[in-house]
């Protein structure tokens, strides 16, 4: 699990493809500080496993599903990546729940300054615009941002300086691909309360049950 709070920002040294699968070398220093062999490490929001330890890099497998759903397919090298390791027991949980399994992609639409901010507007399709709740929580390439605007197919966050300068959003502009993860939360809640209707659920929550005590 991870918080989308950014620790560093990688550089990728090398991308080895295979017939449908990536292999990519990414140069770091911090979080390698306590990193083993088989730990998890968010790259760009996306769950992957540390496979190889260099002195400064490490290398991680990416599956074909994950191409598929995520905007590592574009990374070349040169790419920076925002990195987080996984949460430590005794860490502080600075952002929201973050699993790093991505929901799929959305296209900055737009982006503009507000006095000492920067807004980003963000185009994506149905399937994540439901979860997407104004003042909620959503991950935009591994940072734990607020919902600030939301309209039908775009939403909005807006980035304090600090944020936008230890995270690759310094390099986004109109057309930039981004990964997004929607709160895990509203996506647990909805499969308990309409579970699907091939299938048969015995679970006791419903949504009259949770209005008679106080939810």
């Amino acid at each position: 699990m991870f918080t989308g709070i950014i620790e560093e920002i990688g550089t990728v040294k090398a991308v080895r493809h295979g017939a449908r699968s990536v292999v990519l070398e990414i140069g770091a220093e911090k979080i390698l500080e306590d990193i083993h062999l088989g730990d998890s490490i968010a790259v760009n929001g996306v769950c992957l496993t540390a496979s190889a330890l260099g002195s400064h890099s490490f290398s991680a497998d990416v599956m074909p599903e994950t191409i598929s759903r995520s905007s590592l397919s574009g990374l070349s090298a040169g790419s920076h990546v925002n990195l987080e390791r996984a949460m430590a027991s005794d860490g502080r949980f600075g952002g929201h729940i973050v699993s790093g399994h991505i929901d799929g992609t959305g296209t900055i639409v737009s982006v503009r300054k507000d006095d000492n901010a920067l807004w980003y507007d963000i185009s994506a399709g149905s399937k994540i615009m439901r979860y997407i709740v104004e003042k909620g929580s959503v991950t935009i390439d591994g940072i734990s941002l607020t919902v600030a605007k939301v309209s039908a197919d775009v939403f909005s966050v807006s980035a304090i300086p600090h944020t936008v300068a230890v995270t690759i959003l310094s390099e986004k502009s109109r057309g930039s691909i981004v990964n997004i993860e929607n709160d895990i939360i509203g996506k647990y809640v909805e499969k308990l309360l309409l579970p699907q209707k091939t299938e048969q659920s015995d679970s006791k929550i419903t949504k009259d049950f949770l209005a008679e005590y106080g939810f």
